[in-house]
């Protein structure tokens, strides 16, 4: 069992940046994929970026490569997700999720790979 949380969430002008951070607890962290989605009014929420298990391999989707960057520190058994550059599309309440599941890379962007979510952090991106 994991449970994670996430933090770091807030105001932010357009063009600024947010690290979110999402703890986890539990000892077998290191082994479990990390991934974050979002979900704006009225959206559905949505795959942003995604952390293979093994910490080898990272994905993005489309709307935030180059501006996003996920990492983790399992020394402290924490994923981060670097926001730069944000505009005003990137407000979206943000969660973490985690995943025990050993499957193809495509799966980790989809929301049923993982089976343990954060309640989310708010990023408000002002324009």
């Amino acid at each position: 069992q994991v449970q994670v949380a996430e933090s770091g969430g807030g105001l932010v002008q357009a063009g600024g940046s947010l690290r979110l951070s999402c703890a986890a607890s539990g000892r077998t962290f290191s082994s479990y994929a990390m991934g974050w989605f979002r979900q704006a009014p009225g959206k559905e929420r949505e795959f942003i970026a995604a952390l293979h298990w093994s910490g080898l391999t990272t994905y993005y989707a489309e709307s935030v490569k180059g501006r996003f960057t996920i990492s983790r520190d399992n020394a402290k058994n924490t994923v981060y997700l670097q926001m730069n550059s944000l505009n005003a599309e990137d407000t979206a309440v943000y969660y973490c999720a985690a995943s025990p599941k050993r499957v193809g890379s495509y799966y980790y962007t989809l929301e049923g790979t993982y089976d343990y979510w954060g309640q989310g952090t708010q990023v408000t991106v002002s324009s």
